[in-house]
């Protein structure tokens, strides 16, 4: 679990399935450790990606408060299969008996003195259909030969996010190459050049 000075938050990074055109969701926990009520406040670097719920509230003392967050189904996926969005939650000392209405903006001002603790999450897209590994034989019942064209296979298979990324330029070239369409061209300006000669 990570600790800020005010809330635990786990976990410290945001997990979210990944598939085309299908939402997917998250949780974090915020645990209060103090004898004070903690105020809180979700941000993220992309709010029309994500639905944050609660986005802000107030975590009794030594209490805990479960935050969902969605990320809106995609269209497409992202290159090598990274993210760049960043969570960010701030949190900070509330009056005693303040609840979730009485969350303002202006308690995360960091000014007079006043101690906000920021803590940030990234977010990590995990392939939602991961294929199943080969299966591996026992030490004992496998032959030699066996066991290393297993490992061929293992070593030769492509990573999910490769092969979603090769098929995806594959589609935006038409599966034809630029380079044999140009060596192409020029095959045939060549063959008409020397006809004429």
């Amino acid at each position: 679990m990570s600790m800020g000075d005010f809330l635990g938050i786990q976990p410290s990074e945001l997990k979210f399935p990944f598939e085309l055109r299908k939402q997917s969701s998250c949780s974090m926990q915020l645990t209060n450790k103090t004898d004070q009520y903690v105020a809180f406040k979700v941000k993220t670097t992309n709010p029309k990606r994500y639905c944050v719920r609660p986005n802000a509230g107030v975590v009794l003392p030594n209490s805990v408060c479960n935050v969902t967050v969605t990320m809106q189904a995609q269209k497409e996926a992202p290159p090598d299969m990274q993210c760049r969005d960043k969570f960010l939650v701030q949190s900070v000392i509330a009056p005693e008996g303040a609840t979730n209405k009485d969350v303002t903006p202006e308690m995360f001002n960091k000014e007079d003195g006043k101690v906000v603790d920021d803590f940030r999450l990234r977010v990590v897209f995990v392939p939602a259909n991961r294929p199943s590994p080969v299966p591996e034989g026992d030490e004992e019942g496998t032959s030699p030969g066996t066991s290393s064209a297993e490992d061929e296979i293992k070593k030769s298979s492509l990573p999910e996010a490769e092969l979603m990324q090769k098929r995806s330029r594959e589609g935006q070239r038409g599966g034809v190459s630029v380079v044999v369409v140009v060596v192409g061209l020029l095959v045939g300006i060549l063959v008409g050049y020397l006809i004429r000669k």
